[in-house]
């Protein structure tokens, strides 16, 4: 998982990729992720994500489910931030524990 932050006074935009390191496709994927405290979703784009702070999940659209092996996917969101405009930590994949970088 890579991910890029573009904060300014009170708001963010974050657009995260998922990069099938594996050998078979993923059918259906679900990245869950911690918000850092003060953050809170106001929209998300490539994903639906839920709930709109602390720990969330964000979900495939129908069009992106599939990640083939060695692929990506990317998607983003918009949040409102109270002065902690960091990167949000945590990534599991389907369960899975991810890399970050």
């Amino acid at each position: 998982v890579s991910d890029v932050v573009s904060a300014w006074n009170t708001g963010l935009t974050e657009n995260i990729t998922i990069t099938n390191n594996g050998t078979s496709a993923i059918n259906g994927w679900q990245l869950a992720f911690t918000m850092p405290s003060g953050q809170s979703l106001v929209n998300a784009w490539n994903a639906t994500i839920s709930p709109s702070s602390g720990s969330v999940t964000a979900t495939n659209m129908s069009y992106n489910a599939s990640i083939p092996a060695g692929g990506t996917t990317s998607f983003g969101f918009q949040a409102n931030h109270t002065g902690n405009a960091s990167a949000p930590g945590g990534f599991t994949l389907n369960g899975t524990a991810c890399s970050v970088g």
